[in-house]
């Protein structure tokens, strides 16, 4: 039984894999708005109904692969180890992305992965959807060292500098590689940059908060 869940698990991966790939090449060629649910069905070889089965809407096809990284930072603090910051667990968490170059810290090669974030950069309604995610994030981070600090102020001030922090070093490796740059050059250079970046963060927010072993 085991083995059959597994094995049907798997198909509806494989079958989800290939709706989003088929619908992102789709939008990339004619727009997101140009391209309607049942051509992505068409395309796909399988029915409209099976697309809102996986997807609850148009959008969702595109956020399917990054939606979780943008809670990253909240849980590498959620999940840090006693004694650690904040802004050593958000740090320890993206230098182990960039180790594996992660495409959510946008270091990969692979064309989708670009051909992604350029569909979202040139469609409004796509780029409100990741700005408000983002801001979901943050306010999670926000949310759970208001928990332990007891002052919502602070760990507001705390996780945007932190989310900011993070999000720079993420535009970096963006800009560098579509300025032409080989991925390999700016993934050796990432950790250097983001040590730097995070001390700055760092500078000014110390150990807050350190958890109590």
């Amino acid at each position: 039984m085991t083995e059959v869940m597994g094995l049907r698990e798997r198909k509806k991966l494989e079958t989800a894999r290939r709706i989003v790939r088929t619908a992102i090449a789709l939008f990339s060629e004619r727009g997101f708005d140009n391209v309607s649910v049942q051509e992505i069905a068409d395309a796909s070889d399988v029915s409209k109904m099976t697309v809102f089965n996986y997807f609850g809407t148009k959008e969702d096809l595109v956020f399917w692969f990054a939606e979780e990284h943008f809670g990253d930072a909240a849980r590498a603090v959620r999940e840090r180890e006693p004694g650690e910051s904040a802004v050593d667990a958000v740090r320890r968490q993206f230098l182990e992305m960039v180790e594996t170059r992660d495409p959510a810290v946008g270091l990969h090669s692979e064309p989708f992965t670009r051909q992604l974030r350029e569909l979202v950069m040139g469609t409004p309604v796509l780029m409100e959807r990741a700005f408000l995610a983002a801001q979901r994030g943050t306010r999670d981070l926000a949310a759970h060292l208001a928990e332990e600090t007891g002052d919502l102020m602070l760990a507001t001030v705390a996780a945007a500098m932190i989310s900011a922090a993070r999000n720079a070093l993420i535009e970096e490796h963006y800009r560098r590689i579509d300025a032409g740059e080989p991925v390999a050059t700016v993934a050796a250079e990432a950790p250097e940059r983001a040590e730097r970046a995070f001390a700055l963060v760092e500078s000014g927010l110390g150990d807050y908060p350190s958890r109590t072993p």
